[in-house]
């Protein structure tokens, strides 16, 4: 068995890396500090074919592998982790969603400013009571005339404050079965943006609010029953917020080991202190073992629909993987490692984050002892059945 990347793939990494170098790596920190969308970021992606790796070319992408794609967003994340988000961002998530089940005139739509780095979409999911109960959702698509009117909210949308078009979760009718989606232009009447508020990594969203809001039926991606096919390639979603988390991780593990290395306290190199030496060689060991799950995933992905256990499996050790190395980057480097003068304290906050986005850790070890088990655990009351005496 072979641990390698395949020599294409390789190839694509120094690729990718030449350009991340010549590119990206100045301004890297005031970018990480920029709230906005790095849409000059996005078209010179775009003009370097990373934006529709993972969409077919029958589709208007470019037909490359889902391997590819994370290892693109890890050799951008080593000179600029905030670029790697634009990565993310024109291949995973609701963009890789709208591709798969558009019709051809959607595409057509709206594909290519999104694969020029023109616009963004962004997910509407998510509601003020329905996080990761998602099938609570209540926002609603009601039939009126040749289309729907939607009325509802959503919350917490990544590139929601810059997005000119939405993907929204919406019920077109009672339980799992009624739910579907559509898509929502920003100026549509009866569509608002809210006012941005602002996540703990710097990054602005806003809430979404539909009041009678009509769109023509040719704006539905996924009627009722479409819930289930969404839901079975958000496996392959969460493969975008692991690979993130690994390699902003991996990023501020590197800038804390060339510290470590270089900085002399007590009259000799902090690298020469056992306490340090274990706490790096620990989180050596998660970020490789993460690292080659994630593989596995994205290989088995590559092939057919990934399993839920080999996804949950993934994302959950990367961001544990992720967030432990940040964390221990911080405290090695001390002050300067919490100061808005290295990109090791946005990091820090960034793959925190994605222990929430995507799906929880704990979401994520349920799924995982789901398997485990070979059961499915409802998170829901049991309901209690009547005596006979009732």
């Amino acid at each position: 068995m072979d641990f390698h990347l395949p020599d294409e793939i390789e190839a694509f990494r120094e690729s990718v890396e030449s350009f991340a170098s010549r590119t990206l790596a100045d301004g890297a920190l005031a970018r990480a500090h920029d709230s906005g969308f790095p849409w000059e970021v996005a078209r010179a992606m775009a003009k370097q074919g990373l934006l529709g790796l993972t969409i077919p070319e029958d589709k208007g992408g470019q037909g490359a592998s889902l391997l590819a794609a994370i290892t693109a967003i890890r050799a951008v994340a080593k000179y600029c982790p905030r670029s790697a988000d634009v990565i993310q961002a024109g291949n995973f998530g609701p963009i890789r969603t709208f591709a798969e089940y558009a019709t051809a005139e959607q595409r057509d739509r709206y594909l290519p400013s999104l694969l020029a780095g023109e616009s963004a979409i962004a997910l509407g999911m998510t509601e003020p009571d329905a996080g990761s109960a998602v099938t609570d959702l209540a926002t609603t698509a009601t039939p009126r005339g040749d289309g729907y009117v939607i009325n509802g909210s959503k919350v917490f949308g990544t590139h929601s404050s810059d997005a000119a078009l939405f993907l929204v979760y919406v019920r077109f009718g009672p339980g799992v079965g009624g739910i579907g989606s559509v898509l929502v232009e920003k100026d549509t009447p009866g569509f608002t943006v809210g006012t941005p508020s602002e996540f703990m990594n710097g990054e602005h969203w806003c809430q979404l609010y539909f009041e009678d809001c009509y769109i023509p039926a040719g704006q539905v991606l996924l009627g009722e029953g479409g819930f289930k096919r969404q839901i079975s390639g958000f496996n392959v979603e969460r493969l975008g917020n692991a690979a993130r988390s690994l390699a902003v991780g991996r990023y501020a593990f590197d800038t804390a080991v060339d510290h470590v290395k270089a900085r002399e306290q007590f009259g000799r190199p902090l690298a020469e202190f056992q306490g340090l030496q274990w706490m790096f060689a620990e989180r050596a060991v998660q970020l490789e073992s993460a690292e080659l799950l994630l593989h596995r995933a994205a290989l088995e992905a590559d092939q057919a629909l990934p399993s839920a256990y080999s996804t949950a499996v993934a994302k959950y050790a990367a961001n544990q993987a992720g967030f432990g190395a940040a964390d221990v980057a911080v405290q090695a480097m001390g002050g300067i490692g919490f100061s808005h003068e290295s990109l090791v304290e946005y990091c820090f906050r960034r793959t925190r984050g994605w222990m929430i986005a995507g799906g929880s850790t704990e979401i994520l070890k349920n799924r995982i002892a789901e398997t485990v088990f070979d059961r499915r655990f409802s998170q829901r009351p049991s309901v209690a059945t009547p005596s006979k005496g009732a």
